[in-house]
């Protein structure tokens, strides 16, 4: 009787941690869906995608080259040929194109960058932004609402 209150309690316990198990220490992709761990796992670690991968958030190093995160969003470090995030950006970002959904607090460079509410710096020949807390460092540089100029080459801002 002992050991079966004793299970229960383990179960009822444990049973708020039930989702952590979808987060994985790591993932290596050839393409979606050849990779580890499916796409509706979150990476906590190091994510490696040869061709293509994908995955519900990643926090930590994401390279490779595309690199596609859902809503959970990615926070840390993203290197690719092409980033795609649906959620929010937190960290660097660096990539030939980088589109990101939702909003970026951080450092995004490469040719096109694109992020929905920008925080920090961007850096490349277009960068876009729907609203800006910072600077936009290109060729020529977008903010849609607020910011310094709508359009501006080489460099504007929103404070």
């Amino acid at each position: 009787m002992k050991s079966k209150i004793f299970l229960a309690l383990c179960i009822i316990l444990t049973l708020p941690y039930a989702g952590a198990a979808q987060t994985k220490p790591f993932n290596v992709a050839l393409f979606n869906p050849i990779q580890i761990f499916p796409e509706n796992n979150s990476i906590e670690g190091i994510r490696i995608n040869f061709i293509y991968g994908k995955n519900a958030s990643v926090t930590g190093f994401d390279w490779g080259l595309v690199n596609q995160v859902g809503s959970g969003g990615m926070k840390g470090i993203q290197w690719g040929f092409i980033n795609l995030n649906d959620g929010n950006v937190v960290g660097w970002q660096s990539g030939a194109i980088n589109l990101n959904e939702r909003d970026v607090k951080g450092f995004q460079v490469g040719w096109y960058n694109k992020g929905a509410y920008v925080s920090g710096l961007q850096l490349g020949l277009v960068n876009s932004a729907e609203s800006l807390y910072g600077i936009q460092i290109g060729l020529i540089n977008f903010i849609k609402t607020g910011g310094q100029f709508p359009v501006f080459p080489i460099v504007n801002w929103s404070f």
